[in-house]
């Protein structure tokens, strides 16, 4: 009879130990891949080639404050048809650009070469020519149109990577007036990845 229950405790035992393995096993989390970031966002800045520039991070989706020209704060920046990455030339980070062709939504991951970046202030890693730059230009309406079926893949200073595509242009004075306008918009979307790996 002992012996009997001794046999059935240490089944017991053996149970609720496997019991307990296996709600331990089930019980664990498994790690959530992190999301890319999408936005969509609209940046001003002077319609003139010696203005000053307006400067944007990717990381905090926002302007940075033009005091902060020459720090890593920033990624890119526009003034006019002209944009500038922190790198070089151009500011102390080592940020660099491709000018990407094909479709945005189903480019899937960053290349790991092949980054440009702001050699010297005449030239820069985004073209920004009225002949081969990222946009058309109509004189007669001050119109900038950016060119379809390209975009842009940065490697930001921190070493993340993101996707971003100019999506419109637009200006403060109506494309019917003649007159040169004094403000640009710039709308875009990016989609930045914060977990450091080229997947989009």
């Amino acid at each position: 009879m002992k012996m009997k229950t001794l046999k059935l405790s240490m089944l017991t035992c053996a149970a609720l130990v496997t019991g307990l393995i296996s709600c331990g096993k089930k019980d664990t989390p498994k790690p959530t891949p992190t999301p890319v970031i999408s936005q969509t966002d609209s940046i001003g800045t002077d319609f003139s080639s010696t203005g000053a520039y307006t400067f944007f991070s990717f990381k905090n989706n926002a302007v940075v404050a033009r005091t902060d020209s020459n720090s890593t704060k920033w990624d890119f920046a526009f003034r006019f048809v002209n944009i500038i990455v922190n790198s070089q030339a151009s500011g102390p980070g080592n940020v660099g650009v491709i000018t990407q062709p094909g479709i945005y939504d189903d480019f899937k991951m960053a290349p790991e070469t092949g980054y440009a970046y702001d050699t010297t202030s005449s030239r820069t890693a985004i073209d920004a020519g009225f002949t081969n730059g990222w946009y058309k230009y109509i004189d007669a309406t001050h119109a900038l149109i950016p060119k379809a079926g390209q975009f842009f893949v940065f490697r930001t200073t921190d070493n993340h990577y993101v996707k971003m595509e100019i999506l419109s242009v637009t200006t403060n004075i109506p494309a019917s007036n003649t007159e040169p306008p004094t403000e640009i918009w710039y709308k875009f979307r990016f989609t930045y990845q914060p977990d450091g790996s080229r997947n989009f």
